[in-house]
């Protein structure tokens, strides 16, 4: 009997698409970069076992929250600026694990391309079999970087795309030898990465940056909807404003203030995005988080996501203008 086989390819047209850059697994996700995101999202399904490859053109921000009992292995093949994964800095090709039920925080600094693939941890020794330490589960219930060896991770990403591409015309189905031939084809191009490299790296850069910033974002997190003021969160933390901008300057390539602003930017455009025109109004939406300088407002968003907030919103430039003329 037959396995099925799952073929999903998309094109991404704005960031809440990359909550599902890894199939099955729900991703949180902040638009760091500005203008309109583009990009391409392709994943393949092999009963439990899948791949994802993922590009797109601007910086962001990707979290997964500790819910998922599956073990997800990525590889960086492409990048134009930083890429770091907790306090892993990443290079072209490195490989990195994110073990079952663990929270993942990544920071992609400009427009880049991925893979990762997702199984159960159970599956491990059969996949990878006939390497004594990759087989043992145990090896992957810790997050790892493993730092790829230059020419044998540029064979092993090329090899990726190319696997992705010739499943993508098979229809349906696949036979039991060929399902299996296929995951141990895309696990040994991560395993190669692997093994050429050094042990896990468990000093990372900045950690202390990292660990402020994790309890910026707690505080956030307790605050709710509200726009919150730096200089809050400066007395709250008990940190100089100094301090503060460091650490965002070294993790994100941003102040806090643009972070921020960043932040809710993401906020106001996934609100409008799922509104139906006629429902609410871009000042209203706006307002509600922090933006009541609406021309100034409407220059941030304009510059971070390239298009305009009424046309998020679905609502066209006649009727915009309709309203105005009415409020004024």
């Amino acid at each position: 009997m037959g396995q099925f086989l799952l073929v999903d390819s998309r094109k991404l047209d704005g960031f809440e698409g990359l909550h599902q850059a890894v199939h099955g697994s729900h991703v949180d996700v902040m638009q760091l970069g500005r203008g309109r995101l583009r990009g391409t999202l392709s994943h393949i399904g092999i009963d439990d076992f899948s791949l994802s490859i993922g590009a797109f053109n601007v910086g962001m921000r990707t979290q997964r929250v500790s819910s998922d009992d599956k073990l997800i292995i990525g590889m960086l093949l492409a990048a134009e600026d930083r890429v770091a994964h907790w306090s892993f800095d990443m290079q072209l090709n490195d490989v990195l694990v994110i073990p079952p039920l663990l929270e993942h925080d990544g920071v992609f600094h400009g427009a880049s391309a991925y893979a990762a693939m997702r199984f159960d941890l159970a599956e491990v020794t059969s996949l990878f079999g006939g390497e004594a330490q990759l087989s043992d589960p145990d090896t992957w219930r810790s997050r790892g970087h493993f730092r790829a060896d230059l020419q044998t991770g540029a064979i092993a990403s090329r090899r990726l795309v190319r696997i992705m591409s010739h499943l993508r015309t098979c229809n349906g189905s696949l036979t039991p030898s060929t399902s299996d031939f296929w995951k141990r084809s895309i696990v040994e191009c991560m395993a190669a990465n692997v093994m050429s490299s050094l042990p896990p790296d468990d000093e990372g850069w900045l950690p202390s940056a990292r660990r402020l910033i994790r309890r910026v974002e707690d505080y956030l997190d307790e605050t709710g909807t509200r726009p919150v003021h730096v200089s809050e969160i400066c007395a709250a933390l008990g940190v100089s404003r100094r301090t503060l901008h460091r650490a965002f300057q070294e993790v994100f390539g941003l102040g806090p203030v643009s972070f921020l602003r960043h932040k809710r930017l993401c906020a106001v455009h996934s609100i409008l995005r799922d509104c139906a025109p006629g429902s609410t109004t871009v000042a209203a939406v706006a307002m509600q988080q922090g933006f009541y300088e609406l021309g100034r407002f409407s220059q941030y968003y304009l510059a971070m996501f390239g298009e305009r907030p009424s046309q998020t919103l679905g609502v066209s430039p006649l009727q915009t203008a309709g309203e105005s003329i009415a409020n004024a």
